[in-house]
């Protein structure tokens, strides 16, 4: 991803147990792997389901690696996209995100760009800390988000591009995600990065869902 960094201090937040290897924060699963994978409750994952995009792109169509999944979160949508896209608080509600940064000013939008890092378990690589950086490369408000960029730790780089879909339901909003990753490490054991990229895609989704439904969030629309 492009940007220049802006003189700011990152937040920061010591990582627990539950670790996630989300390289755009997210899981993926493997091609002809997806419809098996286990799902949380309140989440799906669907084989048949086109690919989700946003304004016209979606993910990377030739990656081994991929994973979909969607869960309904009982909170209005401002406040889920709120949450979403103020990427700098992402540590407060997120156990995997351990530093965020904005690389550009004003309202999250197409080309806004942010660096942030997670740790990732052992894998087809060592253990190691990733550095993500995002750049958003379509967005709607309220309706859809795409961004795409490396996250690059020690003897690992991954290529992600990832697609956030928010649609009105009755009772909230569906969530929906999905991302692809490409990488020579990855690639060389596809289930294992693929089932790293489900977890950390999962947990994302119920953590966004734990603090969009927490009392303390405002609830009219």
């Amino acid at each position: 991803m492009s940007g220049t960094p802006t003189t700011r201090t990152s937040t920061t937040r010591t990582p627990n147990t539950r670790l996630r290897a989300a390289l755009f924060t997210v899981p993926l699963v493997a091609i002809g792997v997806l419809g098996t994978a286990a799902a949380p409750a309140g989440a799906t994952t669907s084989p048949a389901a086109r690919s989700l995009t946003c304004r016209g792109e979606g993910v990377n169509p030739h990656a081994l690696i991929r994973y979909r999944t969607e869960t309904v979160i009982h909170a209005p949508l401002r406040t889920i996209w709120r949450l979403q896209t103020d990427v700098e608080r992402w540590p407060s509600w997120q156990d995997a995100v351990t530093t965020t940064e904005r690389l550009d000013h004003g309202p999250f939008r197409k080309g806004s760009a942010f660096r942030w890092t997670t740790p990732v378990p052992p894998n087809p690589t060592p253990a190691t800390s990733l550095e993500i950086t995002s750049t958003v490369e379509q967005l709607k408000r309220h309706s859809c988000i795409r961004w795409t960029g490396p996250a690059v730790g020690e003897g690992l780089r991954i290529d992600g591009v990832h697609v956030w879909n928010f649609t009105r339901v009755r009772g909230g909003v569906r969530v929906s995600t999905e991302e692809t990753h490409t990488g020579a490490e990855v690639e060389a054991d596809v289930p294992t990065a693929t089932k790293l990229l489900r977890q950390g895609l999962e947990a994302w989704l119920r953590d966004l869902k734990t603090a969009a439904e927490a009392p303390t969030q405002s609830r009219p629309r």
